[in-house]
């Protein structure tokens, strides 16, 4: 197989001047303003007169905002990113009435990201080296990688977390090679004592990032609950409290990230299951850990990993009984607690239940990949 050409985006920590800080929180000004209005006219159209507004209409209708001597603050930055946020509200609403998600919301200042799309004709990169916009000044980025040799951005993101910190996504086409075939397939179990099982018996201990910090973010958090609404001391203690989700954040990423790589290194074929976590998190007793577990986000790295370098990921359905039924005779037990970690089959064998389940959703995802029966396409 040769090289695919795939958009990867790239993401850097970047120290903006207190001039760029001013102008990049109005930019985020005006850009959640953009896509609260729209939503807003949006909405109003359907519910009173039936009507969908289309992009074309929302853009029509920025030029007019800009001109209003109420709005026309909004001219005060770059209209590219004012445009984009457009753009992503209309493939929102896509995805909404092709239910793949709920229908859009607006954006709240300080709960929401705050980011803007700029595309190639609001940012000049020269000399690796990124200026934006309505800016004087190039971007202090901290480069902990090269972009890939002789590419050029396609849009760049800014945004700014609720630690304050400031971040830039920079989308570059890059050719990738497919990895070298393996004659590995594996299957995994998802679990929370063990973040995954492989087939191969293996079990991934649950770094269980959360409960790490669970002692500062509780004190943090009970000290901002003890300050005043609107206070200084209230903003200063928000941020305690956002840097501890930020780290327990970035600690999770960055061990999944790894994960998922090792996995689709070593394996041609990956069989996981279907699991509906968001059905799973009504458990209160255990919403928490399978919070911390990240599944989704695991899966999400094995699917673009897997497009990416030539190997195949199977989901099989969430109902099949990968637990229960032996993986060396196929019998189903007929009752299986969830506090039984290892039981015996009437054929003999004795199963670890994890190392059992992984094996069997191997077994399954391999029997019916070429009929497709009970296989589940990858959510993209």
């Amino acid at each position: 197989m040769g090289e695919k050409m795939v958009k990867r985006a790239y993401r850097y920590r970047f120290y903006p001047t207190v001039s760029q800080a001013q102008q990049l929180a109005r930019t985020f000004g005006c850009v959640r303003y953009v896509f609260n209005r729209a939503l807003a006219e949006r909405s109003r159209a359907w519910t009173q007169e039936q009507r969908r507004v289309t992009y074309v209409d929302t853009a029509k209708a920025l030029t007019t905002w800009k001109q209003d001597p109420e709005t026309e603050w909004l001219g005060e930055v770059s209209n590219v990113p004012l445009q984009q946020t457009l753009r992503h509200l209309q493939t929102a609403y896509v995805n909404f009435w092709q239910k793949r998600a709920k229908h859009p919301t607006f954006k709240k200042k300080g709960k929401s990201l705050d980011s803007a799309t700029y595309m190639t004709n609001a940012f000049s990169y020269r000399d690796g080296q990124i200026k934006l916009a309505k800016q004087d000044e190039r971007l202090r980025i901290a480069w902990s990688r090269p972009l890939p040799e002789g590419a050029q951005p396609i849009s760049v993101t800014v945004s700014r977390n609720s630690r304050g910190q400031h971040h830039i996504s920079i989308l570059v086409e890059e050719a990738i090679s497919p990895l070298p075939p393996a004659s590995v397939q594996v299957g995994i179990d998802a679990g929370i004592t063990s973040l995954v099982t492989l087939s191969t018996g293996e079990k991934i201990a649950n770094p269980r990032h959360e409960r790490k910090d669970r002692a500062a973010l509780a004190l943090a958090q009970r000290r901002l609950a003890r300050k005043q609404k609107g206070s200084a001391n209230r903003a200063k203690a928000r941020a305690k409290v956002a840097k501890i989700y930020g780290r327990i954040a970035d600690r999770r990423r960055d061990h999944l990230h790894k994960l998922s790589t090792r996995i689709i290194r070593e394996n041609q074929t990956v069989v996981i299951e279907d699991l509906s976590v968001r059905n799973m998190m009504r458990n209160h007793s255990l919403a928490r850990a399978i919070s911390d577990a990240s599944w989704s986000e695991l899966r999400r790295q094995l699917e673009y990993k897997a497009d990416w370098y030539g190997r195949e990921v199977i989901a099989i359905d969430r109902f099949y009984p990968s637990s229960k039924t032996c993986s060396a005779c196929g019998a189903i037990a007929e009752k299986l607690s969830l506090n039984v970690r290892e039981w015996s089959c009437r054929c003999g064998v004795r199963h670890d239940r994890d190392v059992n389940a992984a094996r069997t959703i191997l077994a399954a995802g391999l029997a019916v990949a070429a009929c497709g029966d009970g296989v589940r396409p990858p959510r993209s």
